[in-house]
């Protein structure tokens, strides 16, 4: 007996029907990129090893998929090469690209690499799978789906408004409620300078980062082991624990990095969003988190995370300013600004409120069932005219018993059944069933057309 076949560990397939689902979410967020002004780019799913690597912090390059090189690929090692097993040395001999981690850093060698084919400010989105070799769970997959937004070449603090204001809008339309979560990066640079630690800003903000998923012990036992003095740490802790108002915190963290001139303009960059958010009275709640740190190296000022507030789950949006970015790739002097929407964990969200429409547009409205060869060509020109007017249609393609014809309607949730016989074909009409009521009437195309 054959062995049943698989799929990898943190991939899935999908339906038809969560295929439907699934376009419900992205055509959503597609359409709020679109009212903002952004534009839809692809780039490849591998990038080469040297434009990945380096760009998520140790931890990140650990998490990439390398795609061995074509051919013999260990046709060059050498016995040593292979008895030495340097993880690192093999990898640069029989690898030279990966799957890519995410859609940003792809994006900025899309931007050096086509800087005179684009205009600055230049507002693109971006929906393709990314590939991540982590530990699957809940939440988690090794194969998932990000859904970018992201602007280039402004300084302008407006484009964390307008990001806000899709994260507002994307949520509202799904009606997922939501909290958004926001600190800075200058804030956290501040907080490791004023506490004597700041060549460890790495290093702490990896470790916070954690603070929901492991707590305020264990992140200071992980910053403690990254040789941070207990002194440094003992300064931090009224920081981890702040709490009021999000004006509150502000006023409180221009005290603590009164010496910090980094600290305090990231301050001042938050009061100037939290600003700009209430003049455009954005509903969703904002909640400055100072143990947000997103642990990605290239974040520079404001970043940001969202949560579900009714499901149990990581968060399902995130990204930042990245002032740097581009520098890496060899076009220095280009800020950006961006968010990932997590269409997997959205999907998952979705599933769990049961809040999808209850029908889709990708649904077939009507199938045409027959008894004969006839009476199936006569369907044809219908189901032409009725496609001609945007109405998803189908023909059974051979004529069988009416029972199997609609049970074919049922387990597509097909609403309505177009029935041919001799009678129908006489007086150029069809029979046309709703499948929720079970009523009948004769009807011609017309009728059709104007009631879907």
């Amino acid at each position: 007996m054959s062995q049943k076949p698989s799929i990898p560990k943190g991939t899935r397939d999908f339906t038809p029907q969560e295929m439907a689902n699934r376009n419900y979410i992205f055509n959503t967020i597609k359409d709020v990129f679109r009212l903002y002004g952004f534009q839809q780019i692809e780039t490849p799913a591998m990038e080469n090893l040297s434009t990945l690597m380096g760009k998520y912090g140790e931890e990140g390059d650990k998490l990439l998929f390398k795609i061995l090189n074509s051919g013999d690929f260990a046709a060059q090692l050498t016995d040593n090469e292979l008895l030495g097993r340097n993880a690192v040395k093999l990898t640069n001999r029989i690898s030279e690209k990966g799957l890519r981690y995410d859609l940003t850093v792809p994006f900025a060698r899309f931007v050096v690499q086509n800087r005179d084919k684009i205009s600055f400010p230049f507002k693109r989105y971006q929906i393709q799978p990314v590939w991540r070799a982590d530990r699957p769970q809940k939440g988690r997959y090794r194969e998932f789906y990000q859904c970018d937004v992201d602007v280039v070449g402004s300084d302008s603090l407006l484009s964390e408004l307008e990001l806000i204001q899709i994260v507002d809008e994307v949520y509202r339309r799904l009606k997922i409620n939501v909290v958004i979560k926001i600190n800075n990066r200058k804030i956290l640079s501040g907080i490791a300078e004023i506490i004597g630690e700041a060549e460890k800003i790495t290093d702490i903000t990896v470790a916070i980062d954690k603070m929901d998923k492991i707590g305020l012990e264990k992140v200071n036992e992980e910053i403690a082991s990254k040789g941070i003095s207990a002194e440094a740490i003992e300064k931090l802790q009224p920081i981890l624990k702040l709490s009021g108002s999000n004006a509150e915190k502000l006023e409180q963290m221009k005290t603590v990095l009164a010496a910090s001139e980094v600290g305090l303009k990231g301050v001042a960059e938050l009061e100037t969003i939290f600003g700009l958010c209430e003049a455009m009275k954005v509903e969703t709640k904002i909640e400055l988190d100072l143990t947000l740190a997103r642990g990605l190296n290239y974040y520079t000022g404001a970043i940001f995370e969202v949560k579900a507030l009714d499901v149990q789950i990581g968060s399902i949006t995130g990204g930042g300013r990245y002032d740097n970015l581009t520098g890496v790739f060899g076009m220095e002097g280009v800020s950006g600004v961006g968010i990932s929407f997590g269409a997997d964990r959205i999907y998952d969200v979705l599933n769990q409120l049961n809040l999808y429409p209850e029908t889709s547009q990708e649904q077939t409205r009507v199938l045409f069932v027959s008894f004969g060869n006839a009476e199936l060509n006569y369907c044809l020109s219908w189901a032409n005219a009725l496609r001609q007017q945007g109405i998803n249609t189908e023909i059974y393609p051979e004529p069988a018993k009416m029972k199997k014809q609609m049970s074919y309607a049922d387990n597509k949730n097909i609403p309505f059944v177009a029935i041919v016989g001799e009678t129908e074909m006489q007086v150029n009409k069809v029979m046309l069933k709703n499948m929720k009521t079970g009523e009948q009437k004769l009807t011609d195309v017309e009728e059709i057309i104007q009631m879907l």
